[in-house]
Parts: structure tokens; sequence; C-alpha cells
């Protein structure tokens, strides 16, 4: 979201943060209303990710970039491209390459 809040939006937000404070309303509850009001700038920051470390997260977990693609709900076509640099992941991709960087696969695995 990019622009300016409306009077509308503030005064929502701050009887949330109202709610908060007196315990009325809880801190999930609370940063689930107002993620939806934040700026961009004022979102978490997602990592970048290179080409090399998708390649390497692929290759330390010992899958093919067929079995990859499919557990992350790719073309096969797409993990190559982000492997050789033709295209840099972005949005829900970035996020869940992120996320394995950190936890590893297990984190998206059953």
């Amino acid at each position: 979201m990019n622009k300016k809040p409306s009077r509308l939006t503030k005064a929502l937000l701050e009887t949330a943060k109202d709610m908060q404070q007196e315990g009325i309303l809880d801190e999930k509850a609370y940063a689930k209303i107002t993620m939806r009001h934040l700026n961009k700038e004022k979102c978490p920051k997602i990592d970048p990710i290179t080409s090399e470390e998708i390649r390497m997260l692929r290759e330390e977990a010992h899958l093919s970039q067929a079995v990859f693609a499919s557990y992350l709900n790719l073309t096969v076509g797409y993990v190559s491209q982000l492997e050789r640099g033709v295209k840099q992941p972005t949005g829900a991709v970035l996020t869940l390459l992120n996320v394995i960087r950190r936890k590893g696969f297990d984190a998206i695995l059953p």
C-alpha cells in the first residue's frame, strides 16, 4: 500500500492500538490488523537470494531440479532460470526460499 492512510484508517488503527494496550485485543490480533495498513517500507525485509545460493540449497538437500520444483510448486524451467540467474525470485517464491535458507527443507516438508 503506497498511499497515505485515510483519517478513518488512522482512527481505527489508533483505537486498535488502545485496545491492545488495555488488553482487550491480544498482540496477534493487533498485528493482523496493522499489517494490512503498513507502508511497504515498514514491512519486514526479505533478503534477496542469488542463483548460486538457490543451486546450493537444492544440491545440499540432494534434490534434482524436478523434485525441488515439485516441492516449491514451480516448473523445472523456472528453477533452471533461477539457478542460471536469468530470473530473480520474487514474492512468495523468494519468501519460501528464505525460509528454506534459514530453517532447511524440513520447514516445508510434511
